[in-house]
């Protein structure tokens, strides 16, 4: 399984956030790359971010964790619930997968605490719902093929249907189906999965008429494969990252392999002051900070980064700690990083997993707003070298045109003003158009069969800063 490449292949979202329909695949259709890059650009408030939203989503099912009540509030407002799609690719040296995972988003009121009714103007609480997950499959290995079918179907009344299925993954046991069934009450109560929670997983890995079953070894190979993808391999950086920074929190989130151990994660190092990090996590932020140290000293010419240590200590736990600071070099000065520009910063929480996506196949980075605070023409050269030479999968959103310049178009998608058709690929463009020039252009023009941009008008914004001037009274 260590060697099983997982890659999303496809996006399909339906009322969630300000998207009543939206579809996207991840493949570059004009070329093969071994790298999967998909730059999305568009208007202030057309999707981007609920692309982002939806990866998130996806990666807090496959590992089981709770959805923030946040969630509840980005079903669509005209919808009941939202309905999500993912395909993947899944495949080995011997076998190949196509694997499909839908839910759907719901809201549901959360329980007042006391016993009494809802008093006037006191509002309701809601917290989401993972309902109605499918997780199905097509497969192809060296000596058999089977066509797309149902794996685990949750909406049956049981634990999961088809019959066959559940009795090849979980048996014949009525105390363990009894058990699940509490389970998958608990899941949707508690904002999870069901499909990848901790219970049914241990209760398939636990078969013991699994170990010589081949069908049985073909259902959890994928099974595996997408919690491992999940839980190691799949990487959101949100906005909330940059809020982060502007704090002087530094997030590093991280994945690493060497010969003999790995590691993959996120640390929060504060910039402010020097923090205690646990002694066997030394190890680990030295290994990511000089692997960054490589790529960061060409990208900024002679910056590195480094830690201080500021001597050892012992937590409320008895266990050992070491008091580090983040420090910067350049030109041989030596400040705290925190001094830095908010550009660098960004730089330095994001290139450990860019340098993973350029060497590993499998690994999925999905980044809102790739392009704050960093150089223009920095980012656009960044993702040249990533799209020419890189092994992974990079899903960004983008404000910066730049990287229209420097990728090859069938690497970026737009939103569109219509929100039943939200993401389109540029048509009619020949190979000897500029695709930023091309954009602009249908931004004026639009020459696309959806609209790319909601047109304002510079007199009546003038009009607006006017009146809203004079009735603030300057």
């Amino acid at each position: 399984m260590k060697n099983t490449v997982v890659r999303l292949e496809s996006l399909s979202i339906e009322n969630f956030k300000n998207i009543k329909a939206g579809q996207l695949s991840f493949a570059n259709s004009r070329k093969a790359y071994k790298t999967s890059i998909l730059g999305l650009y568009g208007q202030n408030g057309s999707g981007k971010t609920a692309l982002i939203d939806a990866i998130e989503l996806l990666q807090l099912a496959l590992k089981g964790q709770t959805v923030p009540a946040k969630f509840a509030d980005y079903i669509n407002v005209e919808s009941g619930n939202a309905v999500l799609r993912y395909e993947f690719s899944v495949a080995d040296d011997t076998i190949k997968y196509r694997a499909f995972y839908d839910f759907k988003l719901r809201s549901e009121v959360i329980e007042a605490s006391q016993n009494l009714a809802l008093s006037d103007g006191e509002e309701a609480h809601y917290r989401p719902v993972i309902a109605e997950e499918i997780l199905s499959y097509s497969y192809e290995g060296k000596e058999s093929k089977e066509r797309k079918s149902s794996l685990i179907d949750t909406t049956s009344s049981k634990v999961f249907a088809p019959l066959g299925k559940y009795n090849c993954l979980i048996g014949k046991d009525k105390d363990k189906a009894m058990d699940l069934l509490v389970e998958k009450k608990m899941a949707a109560g508690t904002s999870r999965s069901f499909i990848f929670s901790r219970e049914l997983l241990t209760a398939m890995r636990s078969n013991p008429a699994g170990k010589d079953d081949l069908e049985y070894q073909r259902h959890m190979l994928l099974i595996e494969s997408l919690v491992r993808y999940g839980n190691l391999e799949l990487f959101v950086i949100n906005t909330a990252n940059s809020g982060i920074i502007s704090m002087n929190m530094l997030p590093l989130s991280f994945k690493y392999e060497s010969e003999t151990n790995g590691a993959a994660g996120n640390i929060l190092i504060p910039l402010e002051e020097a923090v205690p990090i646990p002694e066997k996590a030394v190890a680990t932020v030295h290994q990511v900070i000089t692997n960054m140290n490589i790529v960061l000293s060409q990208i900024v010419p002679g910056l590195t980064i480094h830690i201080k240590h500021l001597g050892e200590m012992v937590f409320a736990n008895g266990k050992k700690g070491v008091k580090i600071q983040l420090m910067s070099l350049k030109n041989k000065k030596e400040i705290p990083l925190k001094y830095e520009s908010e550009g660098i910063k960004k730089i330095i929480s994001i290139l450990q997993l860019l340098i993973v996506v350029y060497n590993r196949s499998s690994i999925t980075v999905a980044i809102d707003e790739l392009d704050a605070g960093v150089f223009e023409y920095l980012l656009g050269e960044l993702l040249r070298v990533i799209s020419e030479k890189g092994k992974g999968q990079l899903i960004f959103t983008s404000h910066n045109l730049r990287p229209l310049e420097t990728l090859d178009r069938g690497f970026i998608a737009f939103t569109t003003t219509n929100p039943s058709h939200r993401y389109i690929r540029m048509s009619n463009i020949k190979d000897s158009n500029n695709l930023r020039d091309f954009y602009f252009r249908d931004i004026i023009l639009g020459e696309q069969s959806e609209e790319v941009y909601d047109p304002t008008n510079n007199a009546e914004i003038a009009v607006a800063f006017r009146e809203a001037g004079e009735f603030s009274g300057t």
